[in-house]
C-alpha cells in the first residue's frame, strides 16, 4: 500500500514552481510510517480517540508563551542599530494617509500616491534589513483522523437525517413553529454527537471547572497584561455606547421597516424570512425583540440601535482571536483595538439596521476554519460549519461567505504538503458544508418556495452582465480598494462622505501590513498569506458587485466583511514594528512606549472626531426630524387622550409618516394621509392635528378651505432647513 505521506507528482510541480518550499520526502531512518499512525478505541471508549502509546502530533507552544525573538546574547542586541528605516516608513505613510484625507476634488492627491510609494519603498529596504518583521505564525499541528465511525453513531446519524428531512417539509409556509424548529434543531445536536470529537481534553477541562466552583476561596492575580486588556476593553466600550441615544439622532425608512417586522413577531408572526421592504433575514428582528424585553426599551429607534450596538461589540473577541490564531496574543489585542474604536465599525453597529451582522459572523467562520485547518481539528470545521450557517440567516451580503471559504480550501490544498493534509481536509470540508446546510435549512426551503424574493435584492443590484458590466464591475473593484485609503463613498446613513474608511493611523498601518505579507508570501509562499490578501477584496463583492448602480459602491455596510480581514493586517504591521523597537532600541527602551502612545492617541482622537462630531452631524443633517412629530403627538395625547384625530401629510423625500407614531409609542399605525384626502377627515368629531411640510401649498389650501377656522403654525426645528407646518382645528 502507498503511504500517504509520500509527495505526489502535483507536490513536485508546486515545489518546482515555488508554491510550497520543501518536500516531504520520506525517510526510513528519521520518519517512521507510523506518525500519523494511531490505535483507534472502541466505540465504548470512543470514535477517533488517539491511544496515549505514541503522541501523534507536534507540540503547539501558545502564542502567549512563545518568545517574540530568539533571545541574543546582549552585547549583541546592543549592537543592532536603532530601527530608523521601519520609523521612516511609517513616517512616510503617516503623511501619504493624511493627505489622503478630504476635502479633496474627487481624485488621489498626486502628494500622498508619492508619500505612500516612497513609504513602501523604505518599507522594503527594512524588511531586508530583518529591521521590521511580521510576527511568528502558531505552529502547525499534525494528526491523522480516520472520522471512523461505529455503528451506534450511525444510526444516530441516520435518524439525524430523518429529522431535518421533516423539518425541511415543515418549514413550508415561512413559519417558524415547534412542529419544525424542534426536529430541526434536534437533527443539528445528534449531528453534532455524532462527528464531534469527545476526547480527554473535553474531560480535563470539565474537571478543571468542576475543581474550580468546589474551592472554599479563590485567590485573585492581576497581571501586568490583564490591566492592560482591561483598559482597552473599557475604552472599546465606551467608544461603542457612549451617546447611544444621540448618534444617530433619528430613524428613516428602513428603521420603520424594521420597527414593522419586530411588530410581527411580537404579535405571534414567526417569520423565517421577512418580505417587507424586498425581504429581510430573520436574526435581526428577534434579536431586536429580545434586546426590547431585556433592556425595556419598546419596539423603539433605541432597541435597534442598542441591538446592533451589542452584536458589533460581540464582533471583537473573535478579533482578538482571530489576530492570536494567525500570530500571537498581541496582535490580537491590536486587532481588537483598532477595530473597537474605528470609525467605519462602530458607525455601522450603532446605526440600528442588520449591517454588523456581516461582520460578526465573518469573524468566528474565519478563525475557526484557519485553526481548523492549522490544528488538522475536526471540532474547528464543525464550530467554522455553523457559524456560516447561521450568518446567512443574519444579513444578506454574508452570501458570499461560502465562496471565501470554498477559497481558502482552494488556496491551502494548492499549498498542502501531502496527498493525508489533502485528503483529511477534505473530508472535514464535507463536514463543514454538513453543518452549515443544516443552519440554513429553514432559509434554504423559503429560497426554493420563494425563489425570487429570496434573491430579488442581490440579482437586483447585479443587473444584466455583458461587456458594459464586466467595465463596470472593474471600475467598482477599484473604488472598493481605494475606499479604504480615499473614498469610502457619498452615502450618509452609515459614513462621513467622501472620506477614507480608515483613520490616518489604521489606513497607513493596513497598506504596510499588506506590503510585508506581500514580502513574506514571496519569500515562505505559506497559503494562509496569499488567502488574507484575496479575502479582502473577495468580502467586498456584495459592494463591488452593485454593477446596476454603481453610485451605491463603495459602501461601507456591504463591505463590513472585510474590515475583519483589513483590522488584522493593520495589527500584524503594527506588532511588527513593536518587535523591532523592544529588540533594538535597548538604548532608548522608551521610544516603543512613544511610538505606540503616538499612534494610539492619534486613532483615539480622530476616531472620536469623526464618529461624535462628523457623522453624528451629517447624519442629523441628512435624516428628517421624526422625532419632532412624535413629540407633538404625544403633547395631543395628553391633552386630548387620544390621536385617532392626527394626521401627517406625506411629500417626496420628506419624512416616513410611520416613524413619528413609533417615537409617540404607536409602532403599528401610519399617520400619514395625502393631501387630495383630507377630506376623509371631515367624519372625525372633537379636535384635529395636521402636519406638513412648510412648501407643500396642496395642503395648506386644502385645510384652510375644509376648515376655515384652524390655527397655523410653524415647529421650530433643533436642525436647520427642518421646520415644518402645524394645522390645528379646534
Amino acid at each position: 500500500m502507498s503511504n500517504l505521506n509520500e509527495p505526489s507528482i502535483l507536490d513536485y510541480l508546486k515545489y518546482k514552481l515555488g508554491m510550497i518550499k520543501e518536500l516531504d520526502l520520506p525517510d526510513e531512518l528519521d520518519a517512521p510510517s507510523e506518525l500519523f499512525e494511531e490505535d483507534v478505541l472502541s466505540a465504548d471508549e470512543g470514535v477517533g480517540q488517539i491511544a496515549p502509546r505514541e503522541a501523534v502530533r507536534e507540540t503547539v507552544i501558545a502564542p502567549e508563551s512563545q518568545p517574540e525573538e530568539a533571545p541574543e546574547p546582549v552585547d549583541e542586541i546592543e549592537r543592532l542599530p536603532f530601527p530608523w528605516v521601519s520609523l521612516l516608513a511609517l513616517f512616510l505613510a503617516l503623511l501619504g494617509q493624511r493627505a489622503l484625507e478630504p476635502p479633496h476634488d474627487g481624485t488621489p492627491p498626486v502628494g500622498g500616491i508619492l508619500l505612500y510609494l516612497a513609504a513602501i519603498a523604505v518599507l522594503v529596504f527594512a524588511y531586508l534589513k530583518e529591521e521590521w518583521r511580521l510576527p511568528s505564525r502558531p505552529k502547525r499541528e499534525i494528526q491523522s483522523d480516520p472520522l471512523a465511525i461505529p455503528l451506534y453513531k450511525g444510526m444516530l446519524a441516520a435518524i439525524a437525517g430523518l429529522l431535518a428531512i421533516a423539518a425541511f417539509l415543515t418549514f413550508a409556509g415561512n413559519q417558524f413553529s415547534l412542529l419544525n424548529v424542534f426536529p430541526w434543531l434536534l437533527s443539528i445536536f445528534l449531528f453534532w454527537v455524532v462527528f464531534w470529537r469527545f476526547d480527554l481534553s473535553l474531560k480535563g477541562s470539565l474537571k478543571r471547572i468542576g475543581d474550580f466552583f468546589q474551592k472554599t476561596e479563590w485567590n485573585l492575580t492581576i497581571s501586568r497584561w490583564g490591566l492592560l486588556v482591561l483598559l482597552v476593553v473599557g475604552v472599546v466600550l465606551f467608544y461603542r455606547f457612549s451617546q447611544t441615544l444621540s448618534v444617530p439622532a433619528e430613524p428613516f425608512s428602513d428603521h420603520a421597516e424594521k420597527i414593522l417586522d419586530v411588530y410581527d413577531v411580537s404579535q405571534g408572526q414567526y417569520h423565517i424570512f421577512f418580505p417587507r421592504n424586498t425581504g429581510r433575514e430573520a436574526i435581526q428582528m428577534y434579536w431586536t425583540l429580545l434586546i426590547a424585553k431585556v433592556f425595556g426599551t419598546g419596539l423603539s429607534f433605541l432597541s435597534l440601535k442598542l441591538g446592533t450596538a451589542l452584536l458589533g461589540l460581540l464582533t471583537l473577541p473573535y478579533m482578538y482571536a482571530l489576530g492570536k490564531e494567525i500570530a500571537n496574543r498581541r496582535v490580537g489585542l491590536i486587532a481588537f483595538f483598532l477595530m473597537g474604536i474605528s470609525y467605519w465599525h462602530n458607525v455601522i453597529s450603532r446605526v440600528g439596521l442588520r449591517f454588523p451582522l456581516y461582520p460578526l459572523f465573518v469573524a468566528p467562520t474565519l478563525f475557526y476554519l484557519l485553526r481548523g485547518i492549522r490544528r488538522q481539528n475536526r471540532n474547528d470545521f464543525i464550530l467554522a460549519g455553523l457559524f456560516l450557517g447561521l450568518g446567512l440567516h443574519g444579513y444578506s451580503p454574508f452570501r458570499i461567505v461560502p465562496v471565501v471559504v470554498l477559497a481558502a480550501f482552494g488556496i491551502y490544498l494548492l499549498h498542502a504538503h501531502s496527498q493525508r493534509e489533502r485528503k483529511q481536509s477534505l473530508m472535514y470540508f464535507v463536514l463543514l458544508v454538513l453543518f452549515s446546510l443544516l443552519v440554513f435549512l429553514p432559509l434554504g426551503r423559503y429560497a426554493l418556495e420563494h425563489p425570487d424574493n429570496f434573491s430579488f435584492r442581490a440579482f437586483s443590484r447585479v443587473g444584466t452582465l455583458n461587456g458594459e458590466s464586466l467595465g463596470i464591475f472593474a471600475d467598482n473593484v477599484v473604488d472598493g480598494l481605494t475606499m479604504l485609503n480615499y473614498d469610502n463613498g457619498g452615502i450618509w446613513v452609515h459614513s462621513v462622505p467622501g472620506r477614507p474608511a480608515l483613520g490616518v493611523v489604521s489606513g497607513a498601518l493596513f497598506l504596510l501590513g499588506v506590503a510585508l505579507v506581500i514580502l513574506r508570501y514571496a519569500r515562505e509562499r505559506h497559503w494562509e498569506d496569499l488567502f488574507l490578501l484575496l479575502a479582502v477584496p473577495l468580502l467586498q463583492l456584495p459592494s463591488t458587485l452593485s454593477i446596476a448602480f454603481p453610485n451605491e459602491n463603495p459602501a461601507l455596510n456591504r463591505a463590513g466583511g472585510a474590515a475583519v480581514v483589513v483590522f488584522l493586517f493593520a495589527a500584524l504591521a503594527f506588532d511588527g514594528l513593536l518587535t523591532s523597537l523592544r529588540s533594538r532600541a535597548k538604548r532608548f527602551p522608551i521610544s516603543a512606549w512613544l511610538v505606540t502612545g503616538f499612534l494610539v492617541l492619534l486613532a483615539l482622537a480622530q476616531n472620536y472626531d469623526l464618529v461624535f462630531n462628523k457623522y453624528a452631524e451629517e447624519f442629523r443633517l441628512g435624516a428628517w426630524n421624526s422625532s419632532e412629530m412624535g413629540q407633538v403627538i404625544s403633547e395631543f395625547r395628553e391633552t386630548y387622550g387620544q390621536t385617532d384625530t392626527v394626521w401627517i401629510v406625506p411629500y417626496m423625500h420628506w419624512v416616513d409618516t410611520r416613524l413619528p407614531g413609533v417615537w409617540a409609542g404607536i409602532p403599528n399605525r401610519d399617520f400619514g394621509l395625502y393631501a387630495d384626502q383630507l377630506a376623509t377627515t371631515l367624519a372625525y368629531e372633537g379636535p384635529k392635528l395636521f402636519m406638513f411640510r412648510e412648501n407643500d401649498d396642496e395642503a395648506l389650501s386644502e385645510l384652510t378651505d375644509l376648515y376655515p377656522d384652524g390655527q397655523l403654525s410653524r415647529y421650530v426645528s433643533r436642525v436647520p432647513h427642518h421646520d415644518f407646518l402645524i394645522y390645528r382645528v379646534p
